[in-house]
């Protein structure tokens, strides 16, 4: 299937429901995959298919990009997706995020080499130049850089590694230059309504210095 074929194949279609009511965005995993390719390989009865060339999958709000998704489905019907991309490419993830009423939109969205996104767990897993970031509206919130992000979509909690070099000394494996997670973090906004906060009082002790470096782990 050549010629950016559309493949409008709702496949693999995802038999665990999400119970009770939830917006549209946690029913992601429920909804049915959307595939276009150049070209697909697909086992009926090993339940996989090899879509390639310049790939775009969607599934409810998730959008999947990059040039080579491989896609199973386990016997009680979650779905697993590989990403990988074009060399020296990274993959492309985006999300929305269910927000309050009267909240702006909020996405996610991220990049790497490799994305795994896993349908029974609802997470995406992030591999290799990873970085993840939270958009409200169109402005950027928050953003996370590390070697492997891990975002779990129930739970909106995420999880940063930094890169590791094996060590020829006795330490063993130690931090390579420029391998720490990096975060920017913006404030929340508070709830529509909510009052604003009263400024602080002056106080006779020492102010707090900017500091130009990040210190101590990260979580």
């Amino acid at each position: 299937m050549k010629n950016r074929s559309l493949l409008p194949i709702l496949l693999l279609t995802a038999l665990a429901g999400v119970h009770g009511a939830v917006h549209a965005e946690k029913a992601d995993r429920a909804k049915p995959m959307n595939i276009e390719a150049d070209a697909l390989r697909h086992d009926e009865l090993k339940q996989t298919s090899v879509f390639t060339g310049r790939v775009v999958m969607t599934k409810g709000s998730i959008v999947l990009r990059g040039a080579r998704l491989d896609v199973r489905q386990d016997a009680d019907g979650y779905q697993y997706g590989v990403v990988t991309a074009e060399a020296g490419k990274r993959a492309f993830f985006r999300q929305k995020r269910d927000t309050l009423p009267g909240a702006p939109d909020e996405f996610i969205e991220g990049e790497s080499e490799t994305i795994e996104y896993d349908g029974k767990a609802d997470n995406v897993r992030f591999i290799t130049r990873a970085e993840l970031r939270r958009y409200r509206g169109s402005a950027l919130s928050d953003e996370i850089t590390g070697a492997v992000i891990v975002y779990n979509n129930l739970t909106d909690v995420f999880t940063v590694d930094g890169q590791r070099t094996r060590s020829t000394n006795a330490a063993g494996d130690v931090p390579t230059p420029g391998s720490r997670v990096r975060a920017v973090l913006a404030p929340k906004d508070p709830p529509p309504g909510a009052a604003a906060p009263s400024p602080a009082a002056p106080s006779s002790g020492p102010g707090l210095r900017p500091s130009n470096s990040l210190s101590g782990g990260a979580k």
